[in-house]
């Protein structure tokens, strides 16, 4: 039947197809709007940094109905009023007759904003309906004004009307269920802005080995009882312009580190503890807007730390779903200046990324030896460049300052020499570098990295002298196997050395600062279990021989079951 129609009138060809193109053509205009529109980048620490908007159907989840009545079309579709405008249509074309009448005598087209028409598209039977329903509103609007039309193009609307009545009656239904799902999605939505995501980690934790042993006391006890705690953040991503983002976490937690003060040594730290007792802390404060397309500048105004928008060249860095110790995340060089506030630039162009930042500790405070410049602060650089889908490079540099009492160089990894050679009372000085590879082996990937540190007494104290000098390094290789049993799993294997002082220079004798003269080695496993899309369960262990870098200290051991939740 529809074939018989169609040979009616070679107009009813022109205004069934010049129709579609109009259609076609605003959709396709509008999608890539949306598109340009949507484009949200965010960053995260332990939180599936955030997002890409990349379709229209996940821009209409995430913004709000006013923000997307406000988009505009970047190009116009102007009405055609002729049929030369349309650059592929040709007088040789068998429809041609019928597109150049319906444009002259009903004026119901548009093509594409290229000036196209693309008459060999292909289209549904809704598309076709849709318009054809299109043309019908300019027909009407045309015997509104008086105008004669077509007896025989009457006769054949008709036919159509009633041939596409059922597809039409679809469409209708279908715009008001739209209609009436955005009518609920305004009156309960959130914010016009803000967007809410969170992470809640439940863990069982203990660690096995005798608390390591500095001045002989040493009773043989194991220092540590099994512990149950958790972690809880909340991210509140606000997006003024859809390009920039606006972070405020909020963050509770009560997992006590397995630190120095508990087991004799930071190697065994979880990489998810930390502990604020009853209160619920801002843990991230910061602003990121971008500059030209390929630059973005964050503004940092509470524990913001480098590894929140460099690319760190690892799969295991995330604390909720990464590796299990702290040591096992990332290069123990990145956390110099941890948790600090400042700027940061990142510039990204194809494969190739570069960050800078500068971070201050305490840059809130007025006092002496604090401040924005005269307390701990590191200024930084890093570089990553993509070779290929299967090979990642980076390299990162950081020159760090601590004042008296505050001295930190490994983020608290590695032994305690390693974090301050020349005791925590001297004010300190260091350059580090670092390399970080990724290599993709078919299912398997292998990464890692290797960190030096430079470190200078810039004061005197302790038998230290300004101008003394002493040296870390720490080194890691990692395997990991991504949808090992199932999507999502991860499976992971982390070798290495913690942060190792290998030299100090003493201008006296004494205990304090002195060198690590044996080698400890940091072994690890863990395995993550994709439950569903919003919850993980990872069981995991680490084994540290020769706890700071003494082989008089015996191995010590810990364990945990992670249980990561997110929304």
């Amino acid at each position: 039947m529809l074939r018989s129609l169609l040979r009616v009138s070679p107009l009813l060809v022109g205004l069934v197809s010049l129709a579609w193109a109009t259609d076609a053509s605003a959709k396709e205009a509008t999608a890539t709007q949306s598109q340009k529109s949507a484009q949200v980048l965010s960053t995260s620490k332990g939180l599936s940094e955030v997002s890409s908007l990349e379709t229209p159907q996940q821009l209409a989840q995430n913004v709000s109905v006013d923000e997307l009545s406000a988009y505009e079309l970047t190009e116009n579709l102007d009405q055609v009023t002729s049929v030369s405008q349309l650059s592929d249509v040709q007088p040789t074309d068998w429809a041609f007759q019928a597109l150049q009448s319906l444009v002259e005598r009903y004026g119901c087209i548009a093509g594409y904003p290229d000036g196209t028409y693309r008459g060999n598209s292909f289209m549904t039977r809704y598309e076709f309906a849709a318009g054809v329903n299109a043309c019908l509103d300019q027909i009407v609007a045309l015997i509104g004004g008086g105008e004669a039309i077509d007896p025989e193009d009457l006769i054949t609307i008709r036919r159509l009307q009633e041939e596409f009545a059922a597809e039409l009656a679809a469409l209708r239904g279908r715009v008001d269920g739209l209609e009436a799902r955005v009518a609920e999605l305004e009156a309960n939505q959130f914010s016009t802005t803000t967007k809410l995501g969170g992470e809640v980690i439940f863990s069982i934790n203990d660690s096995f080995g005798e608390e390591v042993d500095f001045d002989d006391d040493n009773d043989g006890d194991d220092p540590t009882q099994t512990q149950f705690a958790y972690r809880a953040r909340l991210n509140f991503d606000t997006s003024f312009t859809g390009r920039d983002l606006l972070r405020t976490r909020l963050q509770a937690r009560s997992t006590v580190p397995f630190d120095d003060g508990v087991t004799g040594t930071d190697m065994t730290r979880l990489g998810f503890d930390g502990d604020s007792g009853s209160d619920v802390q801002i843990d991230d404060l910061f602003y990121r807007f971008p500059v030209g397309d390929n630059v973005n500048v964050f503004l940092a105004a509470n524990s913001f730390e480098a590894r929140d928008f460099i690319n760190e060249v690892t799969p295991l860095v995330s604390s909720g779903s990464g590796a299990v110790s702290r040591f096992g995340r990332l290069n123990p060089i990145m956390r110099q200046s941890d948790s600090g506030e400042g700027i940061g630039i990142q510039a990204k162009f194809d494969a190739f990324q570069f960050d800078v930042g500068y971070l201050a500790n305490v840059a809130n405070s007025p006092e002496r030896k604090e401040g924005l410049f005269n307390g701990e602060y590191g200024a930084f650089a890093n570089a990553s460049y993509a070779v290929n889908d299967d090979i990642e490079v980076g390299v990162f540099y950081q020159h760090y300052y601590a004042p008296g009492g505050t001295v930190n160089l490994t983020g608290s990894t590695g032994s305690l020499s390693a974090q301050s050679p020349f005791g925590d009372l001297v004010a300190t000085s260091s350059d580090s570098v670092g390399g970080q590879f990724l290599v993709g082996l078919g299912p398997v990937d292998l990464s890692g990295w290797f960190g030096f540190t430079w470190a200078r007494a810039e004061s005197d104290g302790d038998g230290f002298e300004e101008d003394d000098k002493a040296d870390v390094i720490n080194y890691a290789l990692a395997l990991s196997v991504p949808d090992l049993g199932g999507e999502g799993n991860l499976a992971g294997v982390i070798v290495g050395v913690p942060p190792q002082a290998t030299r100090i220079e003493r201008s006296s004798s004494t205990l304090i600062g002195e060198e690590d003269d044996d080698t400890s080695l940091h072994i690890e496993a863990f395995y993550r279990y994709q439950l569903t899309d919003n919850i993980a369960i990872t069981p995991g262990f680490f084994v540290v021989t020769s706890p700071e870098h003494n082989d008089e200290n015996d191995a010590h051991w810990v364990a945990t079951l992670r249980t990561t939740f997110k929304f």
